[in-house]
């Protein structure tokens, strides 16, 4: 693998591009923060009250670490944009902008007077991209949606509860799985658009929703919805061990002949129901079973230490605080501290590395309105009075 010296530095692969951020909540924000971390100069448009997670817990000394972990890296601005200055404001900024993202209901932007076609006719290069519950268009385009919505009419709440025994109801929905795919993908919007500039010099509209992409997250399913099978795919339960819980993903059969092998279950060879891959696939539960008689007499670190040797991955179920604390959490650069106010906390890192690029959570968390005066006069050279 490339490495540079001290002496050479990398630089961001998207240092001078400016993003012009009217996201709230979740998803959008998390879309103009990749874009941050890639050296992006975001500047977030909040109202007089903020971006409502700011108010959200867990907070360290008064400030919202969940809105650090969403916004790190940015410059915040504040325009009141019921007020006509304000949009003409929004308006010049978005003449200097490379991007705007917005996840707004449809229509809000437009009624504002700062939808793609108005802006888009003052800044030809203009990438601008919409996030929303449903896309911008069709029956539900105007359809209220948070994740959790998302998440249920989308059927991932519903297949989700189908892979757990004896449990009709769907599970309670607290992780956001819609709102980081959502942002992923428009932030995978912008990037191509982005690209597409280079060889045309025109900017584009970026469409993005977050239904769509959690058809993404279940490719099975999918297929599935429209080629049902009799019977449900085999999963891959929480095994007890005596001081907690394992999983192992024994997914080949290879890897299921070398687990039994490993742990010494007695005799499996003869028995029809596990000798054969179509045996035991027929009768996953009872493997599984006996598999879990195996672990329930032993520590997960006993377990863990016999069933890797034999090469079948295989991992203790750990808390998220646990994670966190991993070796190979820190050998990575997986976190990295940032600064709200007077305290310092740790969020992730885009998972994966440039060897040309500098990629990384940029340390800054920025205070409401903080930097409405440096952006007003470094780009529209506004002066005191006009402020």
């Amino acid at each position: 693998m490339p490495t540079h010296s001290k002496a050479e530095k990398k630089s961001p692969p998207l240092a001078g591009v400016r993003v012009l951020d009217f996201t709230i909540m979740m998803a959008g924000p998390y879309c103009t923060r990749f874009l941050a971390d890639l050296g992006a100069d975001v500047i977030k448009i909040e109202a007089a009250e903020g971006d409502y997670i700011r108010q959200r817990a867990p907070k360290h000394d008064g400030h919202s670490a969940y809105f650090g972990h969403l916004n790190a890296g940015k410059r915040s601005v504040v325009l009141d944009l019921k007020k006509a200055s304000a949009i003409s404001v929004a308006k010049r900024l978005a003449a200097q902008s490379d991007v705007i993202v917005e996840n707004f209901r449809p229509g809000v932007m437009a009624r504002f007077g700062l939808d793609y076609a108005t802006l888009g006719a003052l800044n030809p290069r203009l990438i601008y991209c919409s996030l929303s519950g449903f896309g911008q268009t069709g029956p539900d385009a105007e359809r209220p949606a948070y994740a959790q919505i998302v998440q249920a009419a989308s059927g991932y709440e519903s297949a989700f509860a189908g892979y757990q025994d004896g449990n009709e109801r769907p599970a309670n929905s607290a992780i956001f799985i819609a709102d980081v795919l959502g942002g992923l993908f428009a932030h995978i919007g912008v990037l191509a658009a982005l690209n597409q500039r280079h060889v045309n010099g025109r900017g584009q509209y970026v469409d993005a929703s977050l239904m769509e992409g959690m058809f993404s997250l279940m490719p099975y399913e999918v297929q599935e919805a429209q080629c049902p099978q009799p019977e449900r795919r085999p999963v891959y339960p929480p095994l007890k061990a005596s001081d907690g819980y394992l999983m192992l993903a024994a997914v080949s059969p290879r890897n299921v002949e070398a687990l039994l092998d490993g742990i010494g279950v007695a005799d499996w060879r003869r028995d029809p129901m596990f000798a054969t891959d179509a045996g035991r696939q027929a009768n996953w539960k009872s493997v599984m079973g006996r598999i879990e008689q195996w672990t329930a007499s032993r520590t997960a670190a006993e377990c863990i230490a016999t069933i890797s040797k034999v090469g079948v991955p295989v991992t203790r179920y750990n808390s998220v605080r646990d994670a966190l604390a991993e070796p190979q959490v820190a050998h990575r650069g997986s976190l990295a501290e940032v600064v709200d106010g007077a305290v310092r906390y740790l969020v992730p890192n885009l998972p994966f590395r440039l060897s040309e690029g500098d990629v990384r959570v940029r340390p800054h968390v920025p205070a409401l309105g903080e930097h409405t005066e440096q952006v007003l006069r470094e780009l529209l050279q506004m002066s005191p009075s006009d402020l």
